[in-house]
Formats: structure tokens, C-alpha cells, sequence
């Protein structure tokens, strides 16, 4: 065998060889028991937060919808980020694609299905109508 070819003994790595998926464990990152313990505080303060402010008086009665769609995006950020390791690191480029043609997935579903609703509810007749012919 000739230079790099050699066989690499067992429980060994050669630099760059990581599978798919495997984050290396650097000084800083929330990855670990750490991270998913902090995610899952997070993630259960929001919710309390979320199940508190419906019924309170504190928040402005008509302002209670939007409070409670800004904490559900902050709960999908939280668990984006802690559970699922979706960042903005070079390694995660498929990641983030696979996410957003889901998202885009569930946006197409979503419009088709209230398009298709709208446009039974402008062409059908009416209930009395029908149930006038059938008699």
C-alpha cells in the first residue's frame, strides 16, 4: 500500500471522519444531557407561560392571540434548536433544506385544501335547495 492507503486500527479516526449527523463535541455547544435539560426547561416555561396567560387578566384581553402565536414560534425555535440540532453550521445545510421543504410541503397542503373548500362552498347549491329536489 502506498501513503494515506493504510488501514486505520480500530477505535481510531482519521480527521474529517465523522458520519453524517455527528456533531464533535466542542467547548460552548449545548449538546449533551445539558443541552436537552436546558431545551426541555425552556420548552416547559413556555408552555406554562402559554397555559397562564390565557385565562389571566395581565395581558390585554384582544392581544391574548398574538401572545400566544409568538410563544408556540418560540416553542418550535426551542425545540429546532436543542432537540432537533438544527443551526446555522455548515454541516447542517441538509437539515435546514429538509425543513423547509417540509414547511413548504405543509404550506402547499394548507392552501390547496382551503382553495379547494372555497371554491366547493362559491359552486354548491344550497342545503334547502337540495333537500327541496329530493322530495
Amino acid at each position: 500500500m502506498s501513503g494515506g492507503d493504510e488501514p486505520v486500527p480500530a477505535g481510531r479516526q482519521q480527521p474529517g471522519d465523522t458520519a453524517p449527523g455527528d456533531q464533535p463535541s466542542e467547548a460552548g455547544t449545548l449538546h449533551g444531557i445539558t443541552g436537552y435539560v436546558i431545551g426541555l426547561l425552556l420548552a416547559v416555561g413556555l408552555s406554562a407561560v402559554s397555559f397562564w396567560i390565557g385565562p389571566s387578566h395581565l395581558v390585554w384581553a384582544p392581544s391574548i392571540p398574538v401572545a400566544l402565536i409568538v410563544l408556540a414560534i418560540a416553542q418550535m425555535g426551542v425545540h429546532l434548536v436543542f432537540f432537533l440540532h438544527i443551526t446555522t453550521g455548515r454541516d447542517n445545510t441538509n437539515n435546514v433544506l429538509a425543513l423547509a421543504f417540509g414547511i413548504l410541503i405543509v404550506f402547499l397542503v394548507l392552501t390547496g385544501s382551503l382553495w379547494i373548500m372555497a371554491n366547493l362552498d362559491r359552486n354548491m347549491r344550497p342545503i334547502d335547495e337540495i333537500m327541496r329536489m329530493q322530495r
